[in-house]
């Protein structure tokens, strides 16, 4: 057999024993723990492609075929809950922290005194029981304190928010930065070597009142957002260097 040939079918063994769990190997990596030249790899890569085994675009790592990635459109309003749930999964979270805290940094955010009391929120987030996101939310007390009580494993917060308090954000201002994930937050999303992350950082408003800060940490193998644009419109990028201490 053709050492491609030979390449694919082992790479067919490792995926159905489920070596390829956490994450499918890139190139380079094959190149290297089987020693083979990368014109192989990739020939063995466009077999298994074939075959609907492993899927792959351009720039992209490799990926089993059965695992989904969740995209989200730039320019929307949107739930994560809600994004989980239209890519076909199963959205459930484990929630880590659900409280009233005091946060000077975040009470300045929201237009509020340094002393405010604030609902805190942190969920691990799974798609499909596989963790996606790790999910820190600050919300005024008097906006959220109904929410206190609820269980929000299985809800999604802005569904929550609405139909107990009747307050649904407006809009607001989101920023997405690469992130280096601490250790333990590398634990909670099974986050495989090699893995990046990002982060979400979002404002959200009511009208023109501050609401919401929240920060999210998501896997970026299993996440990635899109825009489009009009030749006449176009869109517009806000890239701004991020200040160093």
């Amino acid at each position: 057999m053709p050492l491609w040939a030979q390449l694919a079918d082992e790479l067919r063994r490792r995926a159905d024993a489920g070596d390829f769990a956490e994450a499918f190997p890139g190139e380079m990596d094959l190149v290297k723990a089987y020693e083979v030249s990368r014109n192989t790899v990739r020939e063995a890569l466009r077999r298994l492609r074939s075959d609907g085994i492993v899927v792959a675009g351009r720039g992209r790592r490799p990926r089993l075929g059965g695992q989904v990635a969740i995209e989200q459109p730039l320019s929307a309003l949107y739930s994560l809950h809600g994004a989980i749930e239209a890519a076909g999964l199963r959205p459930r979270s484990v929630v880590r922290a659900q409280e009233v805290r005091h946060d000077g940094d975040v009470a300045s955010r929201l237009g509020l005194a340094a002393d405010a009391p604030l609902v805190f929120l942190e969920r691990l987030r799974l798609a499909d029981d596989e963790p996606l996101a790790i999910d820190r939310a600050w919300f005024p007390l008097d906006v959220a304190v109904p929410l206190l009580d609820v269980d929000l494993s299985n809800a999604g917060f802005y569904d929550e928010l609405a139909s107990r308090t009747g307050v649904r954000l407006t809009g607001g201002r989101e920023q997405l930065h690469a992130v280096v994930p601490s250790r333990a937050e590398r634990s909670l999303l099974r986050l495989p070597a090699g893995v990046a992350a990002f982060a979400i950082d979002r404002l959200g408003l009511v009208l023109e009142r501050p609401v919401e800060w929240r920060h999210t940490i998501v896997r970026g193998d299993r996440f990635s957002v899109s825009a489009a644009f009009d030749a006449g419109i176009g869109y517009r990028l806000d890239v701004r260097a991020l200040a160093t201490s």
